[in-house]
């Protein structure tokens, strides 16, 4: 890889196109140390995420510009976007803020697409001396607005599916619907032991249950996972649909599973009072949650009980349980199986070498036309960790087995914090009175804890723990064990939501090949574990972009109305600002706040007014007006209001 200094004007580069929303771009390149600016008069015929051929055209102190040559390789050549019809000519508006041309449609190719409608256009020829490349209309998603059209259109952008091929679905019905005793008799039997589910209170695939037995002063805990590897065969069409998808993408009003219905929400889903077919990891665990033994293999569990993270945490709240006088009643072994696991499951915590953060989750209230009619915010609560931690309980110690057999196995790692970043972050809390210590990895760590916690309550809480997210590395599948550094875990790996996770059918299968002797050779692991790890990015940024739709459709009776918020983003072309009330994130452009000209400064995360030296720093609580919401952007308008 080449620095500033090895390269020079003239020289040429492959990279891949990184589009700004103003049309500027930067080329990201294995070639060059430093990515390659393109302003937006230069960047020729290329769109994001495409791979081009660039020129270097000018190269300074830091920095380094040219100009794109050829488009080598499309990324897509399908967009997704709102129509503009007139009586000679239409035009494709892409709904991406990163995709800033137009796409020009001539009529006979509209295949009955209006003016207003929502559509997927696929690009055909891009003449020279043409501005605008020409398209087809190949699929027509229905009216803007409207909720099925928006959140299809999203699943387009990110080329996700929201169907299954009739085959697909033909191969899953032909799997029978309950167990055959051949098949249970193969297998451990725990369907007498007491065993239930907790999982939110829409949930419809249950693919994790507990069972609870006290051995003496010791407890006997099995996590048992949805056997998902039975009925799912390598290489089968359904086995491919799966790889392919890689995981379940959780909208706002709806799941794209990564199996049909019939596996995600029947064959494989826990439901209560039914056998089940399960891959388990059962521990026996002491007084303070230490693992005494552990076992894994199948089973086959029957759940007494269904839980909500509600009731759940009702029990745990209350403490509402007779201990174990009444044996035979099974409302009270489960009050009781709660109230014991939650006080292992804090103690297993405490001793963990974790950043833990808080999450708050966006949830909304639909009404029945799947309208937004509340925002509510979801924290996760004792019920939610006790869950947790024995999924990492199990996890962990999946992982740890495998790795010490020395088999391959598709990891989950997270690398330990950049340390330029952890440098930023403590330059930029110091403004808030806080303080990091980034001596090394482990006292960062607890540095970061300590600042989590004293940040809590704060008015810049958010703002703070959302720095510390984005300065972190991002978690990742891979072959090469390098631990995970937010967990504190020297092995981990994803086992127990084989339903919606691809890794960790892998996993299973892996596991299983082991405990029977019958090595699993799972080719090709490491290019999978790439795959996997972009469609999780995938499926991550759908989600949110189903929020922003829902956020944005929210605040469209609200525009004139008057919120506080706390300034989230600075960028070189305005503010961006969380509204304290509803979460939902607006722009305020940099270009109309009052009083002065206001210049950028990365460095220091901040905009500062040229003739009177004011400054609008990250972090702000600042007052603003909602001025205008765009639905097909999914944008809010914000203008501050100076007091």
């Amino acid at each position: 890889m080449m620095s500033e200094n090895e390269i020079k004007e003239g020289d040429h580069i492959v990279g891949r196109v990184s589009s700004n929303t103003n049309g500027s771009a930067y080329i990201i390149s294995d070639d060059l140390e430093l990515d390659v600016f393109i302003n937006k008069k230069r960047v020729n015929k290329a769109f994001h995420l495409d791979t081009v051929k660039v020129e270097i055209t000018k190269i300074k102190k830091k920095s380094i510009e040219g100009k794109v040559i050829e488009v080598l390789e499309r990324f897509r050549n399908k967009f997704v976007g709102t129509l503009q019809v007139s009586k000679k000519h239409a035009f494709l508006i892409p709904d991406s803020n990163k995709i800033q041309r137009d796409i020009y449609i001539p009529l006979k190719d509209l295949n009955g697409g209006l003016d207003g409608q929502k559509v997927v256009v696929e690009l055909k020829e891009w003449s020279s001396g043409q501005k605008s490349p020409n398209g087809v209309v190949i699929e027509i998603l229905g009216e803007k607005g409207d909720n099925d059209t928006e959140i299809h259109a999203i699943l387009h952008e990110y080329g996700l599916p929201y169907n299954f091929d009739e085959s697909i679905e033909e191969e899953a019905n032909e799997i029978p619907l309950f167990p055959s005793e051949e098949e249970t008799s193969k297998r451990k039997d725990i369907r007498d032991v007491l065993t239930f589910t907790i999982d939110p209170i829409d949930a419809k695939d249950f693919d994790d249950a507990l069972s609870f037995e006290k051995i003496d002063d010791n407890f006997r805990v099995g996590i048992h996972i949805a056997d998902v590897s039975h009925y799912v065969i390598p290489e089968t069409n359904l086995d491919k649909e799966a790889y392919k998808r890689g995981t379940s993408v959780y909208l706002v009003d709806r799941v794209v599973p990564m199996l049909p219905e019939r596996l995600s929400n029947g064959v494989c889903s826990l439901r209560p009072n039914e056998d089940k077919l399960c891959f388990s990891a059962i521990f026996t665990l002491n007084v303070d949650g230490e693992v005494i033994n552990e076992w894994f293999g199948k089973t086959t569990i029957h759940s007494d009980h269904r839980f909500t993270y509600e009731e759940a945490q009702s029990i745990i709240e209350t403490k509402d349980s007779e201990s174990y006088k009444e044996k035979d009643n099974l409302h009270t072994k489960l009050r009781e199986a709660v109230i014991v696991l939650d006080e292992l499951a804090k103690k297993m915590r405490s001793k963990r070498d974790s950043v833990s953060f808080d999450k708050q989750e966006v949830r909304f209230k639909l009404d029945e036309d799947n309208k937004p009619i509340d925002i509510i915010f979801k924290v996760s609560k004792d019920s939610n960790k006790l869950i947790e931690e024995f999924m990492l309980l199990a996890n962990k110690r999946v992982a740890s087995y495998l790795n010490n057999k020395k088999i391959e196995i598709p990891n989950r790692i997270h690398a330990s914090p950049d340390p330029l970043k952890m440098e930023n972050l403590r330059l930029f809390i110091k403004q808030f009175g806080y303080d990091l210590d980034i001596k090394n990895n482990k006292i960062t760590k607890e540095s970061i804890n300590n600042l989590l916690t004293e940040v809590k309550g704060t008015p810049e809480e958010n703002i703070i723990n959302s720095i510390i997210v984005k300065a972190m590395q991002k978690a990742e599948y891979s072959t090469d064990n390098i631990g995970h550094y937010g967990l504190g875990f020297d092995d981990y790996a994803h086992f127990t939501s084989p339903i919606r996770r691809y890794p960790d059918l892998i996993l299973h299968r892996i596991l299983d090949g082991k405990l029977k002797r019958k090595p699993f050779n799972e080719t090709n692991l490491e290019q999978k574990c790439e795959h996997l790890s972009k469609r999780e990015i995938v499926a991550q940024k759908a989600s949110r972009d189903s929020i922003k739709f829902k956020q944005a459709e929210y605040m469209l009776d609200k525009v004139n109305k008057v919120y506080s918020g706390i300034i989230v983003s600075v960028v070189n072309y305005g503010l961006y600002v969380e509204i304290n009330e509803t979460k939902c994130e607006g722009l305020v452009k940099l270009s109309e706040i009052g009083g002065d000209t206001f210049v950028f400064d990365e460095n220091n995360y901040c905009v500062k007014g040229f003739n009177t030296g004011e400054v609008i720093r990250l972090g702000d609580e600042v007052n603003i007006v909602v001025k205008n919401v765009n639905m097909e952007k999914r944008t809010i308008d914000l203008s501050l209001i100076k007091l």
